[in-house]
């Protein structure tokens, strides 16, 4: 699950992306992983202090990084300085995985009848592409695409009007009408007057027993993956940004907001129209009120309100 299959790989030897550098081995790029998640021949990155623990711990092969950072990572990771880490990663993605930029037409996508699945039922004008998998029990509605690669688990009810790429989906999972899972997310790189497109080469993963209602957005990652955790439920027109890690249990509200690489804890509640920042670690069993902006971490057992979110008991005292 953990190897990336929804997109076009080439194999580029180190050599070949950093000329100016000698390696030890000319290895061919396995992939671009987080510092916590790479091991041996793959290429990670650090721009940010808060990732310094995993940037120690790392079993990356090269890491690109910048000079101020140059002296944390283990010795074998060899790093490649760099001014802009963000732009550097993006060109260097682009070469290896040549159309994750953006989200290309499928051109093999056949009419559901053209495929045989054990025991599902499909509605009207629904499109598959190559590789899908559907499991036993699971029903599909009208005018709903599934792309090439697409994993879905048995007894999964997906609605009308539903786009599913770059996805894996588990068992007893309810996707209602209007959502869209595992598109690109929102990532650009502002430099010199032009927005520099950051490809996303991750995927959504969407676990057991989990209900989306109508009208979500959940965009896939771009390194890592966009995870939604078992029993977990989202409400209508709710928006999951990339590399967002949403726990178990979980009870989201109308029109809630993630922001990219945010990690949310198990059993957290969160009321309709809040907002929760990027990059934040939310504890477990958190509870957020509803408009709420949550711009820093919060710990487990905290119930907050407000904008910027604070205690509970301290939002009231101000009222």
């Amino acid at each position: 699950m953990n190897s990336n299959f929804f997109f076009e790989k080439k194999n580029i030897e180190i050599s070949k992306l950093f000329p100016k550098y000698n390696f030890k081995s000319n290895f061919i790029v396995n992939s671009i992983k987080p510092l916590e998640l790479a091991s041996k021949n793959d290429i990670s990155f650090l721009d940010n202090l808060k990732y310094k623990t995993h940037a120690q711990n790392t079993k990356a092969e090269v890491c690109i990084t910048t000079k101020k950072f140059e002296n944390i990572f283990p010795k074998h990771t060899q790093i490649i300085i760099v001014k802009n880490v963000l732009f550097e990663l993006a060109k260097i993605l682009q070469i290896i995985f040549p159309f994750a930029d953006i989200d290309y037409p499928d051109t093999t996508l056949q009419p559901a009848a053209t495929y045989k699945f054990n025991n599902v039922k499909f509605s009207n004008n629904v499109l598959i592409g190559k590789n899908v998998k559907i499991g036993k029990n699971s029903s599909i509605g009208a005018n709903t695409i599934i792309e090439h690669n697409v994993i879905i688990g048995d007894n999964c009810i997906v609605g009308s009007n539903v786009m599913l790429k770059n996805s894996i989906i588990g068992n007893n999972v309810m996707i209602q009408d209007g959502s869209k899972i595992g598109g690109k997310g929102f990532g650009f790189i502002p430099l010199d007057g032009k927005n520099i497109k950051f490809p996303h080469i991750g995927k959504v993963i969407i676990e057991d027993n989990v209900e989306i209602a109508n009208g979500c957005t959940i965009d896939r990652g771009s390194i890592d993956d966009t995870k939604i955790g078992k029993n977990t439920y989202l409400d209508n027109q709710v928006h999951i940004a990339h590399n967002v890690k949403i726990g178990e249990n979980c009870m989201i509200a109308g029109q809630v907001g993630f922001a990219g690489s945010s990690m949310i804890g198990n059993n957290v509640s969160i009321g309709g129209q809040a907002g929760i920042s990027g990059h934040l670690k939310i504890g477990n069993n958190v509870k957020i009120g509803g408009g709420s902006g949550v711009v820093k971490d919060i710990e487990d057992n905290q119930t907050v309100m407000g904008y910027p979110a604070v205690p509970l008991k301290e939002f009231l005292k101000k009222k």
